[in-house]
């Protein structure tokens, strides 16, 4: 069976199980739930389509019976769950079924068994849907729920601890009055304990889910000031850099948002950039973007663009992403040399590049996160740094403007735009350098922006804002910052690339970049208004340019702004009762006839017309953009006929099924047409109340218009009366300041009265110090004088003193050759001395004559010894009249003022 199908089949089971809660029908609801949980169909039921609308209701209805069978329950929940996993279904389901409210409830009427299985799944996905959503704490089930979850914290420990922690975390984040709330209780002080004594559990997602809570409850308190003091902070950020690093996917994300909630205070921001491990913290969650999990690396991104915001931690972020050489490794490679490929440059530009159908949107993060890091390069002109980094991203961001042909699913076009913005804002950022912008414009043609932007015009239609899409209104949105932004671009390349200017005046005096530029110029964002402006200064000198028809434009979109605000007023009004009427309970009823649903279009055609007539005295607003308004106001009324088609055949089904019945339960016939017979005069009721609402639909109308002439009555008075008290908060202002000018000026004439009075002091005491250093002006003149005099017989005795030591060194020479040659001598006499001392010892004959001959020897070697001695003293006498010399010529060089000390005067002997 198909999906609608099965979800008709769903519809017809919930709704006969309501009738008649009997096994059978349990069992048939059972069966339909499971096909519709296997089927998958999250993207389906994201979708604006009816059947899907009234499915979700429908589950929605079912959780909140309260004599629901648990099983049933059991599985409604997993079916929730599962849907719960698209990001739009998720936020439908919060704010539109109030699915948070419902679920309170069935986890209060569960909370008396606490191993009842729709506990724990309940709390699971209470868990999903009040994530990173704020939760409005009113009614009796969010109360409940609170208390309940306090509780079962402060029990003792079990499965549904951690759950109900990460759900307190969730409700407290964000949350003012659910803080107050819990703040305003008696058992306040004995909860922070606990949660205090969760710091220290082993479980690292019991630990992050607890510092969580307390840092939304007393981050702005005695407690937290406590907590989180500058003793603790460092502490407390190792524990946080712990668990992002080695925390599963859950813990990773909620210790993410823990740190950028800390980050949001300045104190602990400054505390950050003085952490001394940050730069290897750093390191460490990088290393974490070569994951494979999508959602753990997008809150990585997520915690990377919050370091964005303070500027230190930009400047570190920055130097490890595009300088990794100096960053540490990790503890988990820090044996493997880091590769090219695990670089985090890398790792970004491989994420920057996911293909479209990623659940998460890490492309769109990492773009984000280049334009921080090419700001801060060029805030610090440090582009060099980032050259090579360019041939390996401006291929990327070139893709990121190139639109597949073969895209159908709007939300991918959507996505696909979204990327785009962000690829143009960074090499928007790159050209505000010269020389990054050189290395773009070698690469971006005048062709590819002119195409991107020719691609980009039909999208960008006016936004009436009368029956149209949610996406098709985004998607005109986009479409129009893309347009516009890059025009920006080219203004900033039209004199580097070739044929730049050219395309882009030629651009400027196009006709349809008057909606472009109406969407900018009345934006509600200044950037989009700055960009806006800046191509209206570029535009508004050339000749073609329709400055006329721009002005019309803007008027009309002004004019369609004030129509939905007041045609949204009045359909909230009108259509409040309608919808109650038209929910699914009336999925029961029998089918109109053809006659009914001709005469409901006539009565529509009828309103077109006379809200035609009612539209015609407007003469700012041309007839086609009317008649545009119009034909989509059509085009949503045939959407409508197509889901009151989609609610016949589901009627058309049960009337199959009822048939079935009756041929297998006659016996039951009577039973059938006393039902029938009641819901005929369900449908009188129906019809009579629907022509008294459209009674009182006119009667609110004309009410309305008489309201609305009051009010612009009133405006006028307003305005008059805001003139009056503006310019009386002008004047008072202005004698407020006379009187601060008065003031400051009397002051300052004290203030200046009394330094002059002190500078007077000064000038004297001045004068007599000139005096007095005049006197030693002329004193050190005559001393000068003298040291002059002196000088010059210095230098004559340095000169004669030069001579003599001059002499000294060749005597010095001379003697030194002497040495030599007495040592010569000497030598040789060792030798004879040896040799007759062997003489001696071969022959005893010969003995007495040697002996002789060796004490004349002696004799000789005394003489020899005696006067090598007198030389010895000679020379040590001539050294040290050398040393005496030099010192003296030392002396004289420093009395000259020359540079030459007694080191540097050094003669070789």
């Amino acid at each position: 069976m198909d999906a609608p199908g099965c979800m008709k089949a769903l519809l017809l089971a919930a709704t006969e199980y309501r009738a008649a809660k009997t096994a059978q029908n349990a069992a048939l609801l059972q069966r339909s739930l499971e096909v519709i949980s296997g089927l998958k169909l999250t993207r389906f039921f994201a979708s604006n389509q009816i059947l899907p609308s009234e499915c979700l209701s429908c589950l929605v209805e079912l959780l909140e019976d309260t004599n629901i069978d648990p099983s049933l329950a059991l599985s409604v929940i997993t079916l929730l769950s599962q849907l719960a996993s698209d990001t739009e279904t998720r936020e439908a389901l919060q704010d539109t079924y109030n699915l948070t409210n419902v679920l309170a409830g069935v986890v209060h009427r569960s909370s008396t068994n606490l191993s009842d299985p729709v506990l724990l799944q309940g709390i699971h996905l209470l868990q999903r849907l009040t994530y990173n959503v704020p939760v409005f704490c009113a009614g009796a089930n969010i109360d409940g729920l609170i208390l309940f979850l306090m509780h079962r914290v402060q029990s003792t420990e079990d499965e549904l601890t951690i759950p109900c922690l990460g759900l307190l975390a969730n409700l407290c984040r964000h949350n003012l009055s659910i803080q107050n709330q819990i703040k305003s209780l008696s058992n306040v002080k004995s909860f922070y304990r606990t949660l205090i004594s969760f710091l220290a559990h082993s479980s690292l997602t019991m630990v992050v889910f607890a510092l969580t809570v307390l840092s939304s409850l007393t981050l702005n308190e005695e407690v937290g000031e406590k907590l989180f003091h500058a003793r603790n902070i460092h502490q407390t950020f190792q524990l946080i850099f712990n668990i992002v690093v080695n925390g599963d996917t859950l813990t990773r994300k909620y210790s993410v948002d823990l740190l950028m909630d800390l980050m949001k205070n300045p104190k602990i921001a400054d505390f950050l950039t003085r952490y001394k491990h940050f730069t290897s913290c750093l390191g460490q969650v990088l290393d974490l973007l070569h994951g494979r999990d999508p959602d753990s690396s997008s809150k990585i991104l997520e915690l990377l663009l919050a370091f964005c915001s303070v500027l230190e931690l930009r400047h570190t972020l920055r130097q490890a992403i595009l300088q990794p050489a100096g960053l540490p490794v990790s503890a988990n490679t820090k044996l493997v040399t880091r590769s090219k490929s695990f670089e985090p440059s890398v790792a970004l530009v491989h994420l920057s590049n996911q293909p479209l159908e990623a659940s998460e949107d890490c492309s769109g993060l990492a773009l984000q996160l280049f334009k921080e890091i090419f700001e801060d390069v060029i805030n610090n002109r440090n582009s060099e740094s980032a050259e090579h980094f360019m041939d390996l991203l401006l291929p990327v961001l070139l893709d990121h403007l190139q639109m597949p042909e073969q895209i159908v699913d709007e939300l991918l076009v959507k996505k696909k735009c979204e990327r785009m913005v962000k690829a143009i804002n960074v090499l928007t950022m790159l050209c505000r350098d010269d020389t990054l912008k050189m290395r773009v414009s070698k690469v971006l043609t005048a062709s590819q922006c002119t195409c991107l932007i020719e691609h980009q015009f039909p999208y960008s239609g006016i936004d009436t804002g009368f029956g149209t899409k949610l996406v098709d209104s985004k998607m005109c949105k986009l479409a129009a910052d893309i347009i516009l932004k890059m025009l920006d671009l080219m203004r900033g390349l039209q004199q580097d690339v070739p044929g730049m200017k050219v395309s882009f005046y030629k651009m400027l005096q196009d006709q349809r970049l008057i909606t472009p530029l109406t969407f900018a110029l009345t934006s509600n964002h200044g950037e989009q208004v700055q960009v806006g402006l800046r191509i209206l200064f570029e535009a508004a000198p050339l000749p073609d340019f329709p400055a006329i028809v721009l002005g019309e434009s803007i008027a009309a979109n002004n004019a369609y702004r004030e129509q939905e605000t007041q045609h949204t007023a009045k359909r909230i009004q009108m259509q409040s009762p309608v919808t109650n009427s038209t929910s699914v309970r009336c999925s029961s009823s029998c089918p109109s006839s053809n006659e009914s649903k001709a005469s409901n279009i006539e009565e529509l055609i009828q309103k077109l017309h006379s809200g035609l007539e009612m539209k015609e005295p407007l003469a700012d607003v041309r007839m086609s953009d009317i008649m545009d308004v119009y034909e989509q106001k059509l085009s949503a009324l045939a959407s409508k006929e197509a889901r009151l088609q989609d609610l016949l055949e589901v009627k058309a089904v049960a009337l199959a099924q009822a048939e079935r019945l009756m041929a297998q339960y006659r016996c039951q016939r009577a039973q059938a047409e006393s039902e029938a017979r009641t819901l005929a005069a369900m449908l009188k009721d129906a019809e009579r109340k629907n022509e008294e609402l459209n009674d009182l639909l006119k009667a609110q109308h004309v009410e309305s218009e008489r309201a609305q002439t009051d009010i612009e009555q009133l405006f006028q008075h307003n305005r008059k009366l805001q003139a009056v008290a503006e310019e009386h908060e002008i004047l008072k202002k202005s004698s407020l300041d006379l009187l601060q000018r008065y003031e400051t000026t009397e002051r300052q004439f004290k203030e200046l009265q009394i330094t002059c009075n002190s500078l007077n002091i000064q000038v004297e005491a001045m004068k007599k110090l000139n005096e007095s250093l005049k006197q030693q002006n002329d004193r050190t003149a005559a001393q000068l004088v003298e040291s002059e005099e002196h000088r010059n017989e210095l230098q004559q005795q340095l000169q004669e003193r030069d001579g003599t030591i001059a002499t000294l060194q060749q005597n010095i020479n001379v003697l030194e050759e002497k040495i030599k040659t007495q040592e010569k001598e000497k030598t040789e006499m060792e030798k004879t001395i040896d040799t007759l001392r062997k003489e001696l010892s071969e022959t005893e004959q010969a003995r007495e004559e040697l002996s002789i001959k060796a004490s004349s020897l002696e004799v000789q070697k005394s003489q020899l010894e005696a006067c090598l001695e007198e030389k010895e003293a000679l020379v040590n006498l001539q050294k040290e009249e050398l040393n005496k010399h030099a010192s003296m010529i030392a002396i004289i060089h420093k009395l000259s003022g020359g540079k030459l000390s007694a080191e540097t005067v050094n003669f070789s002997l």
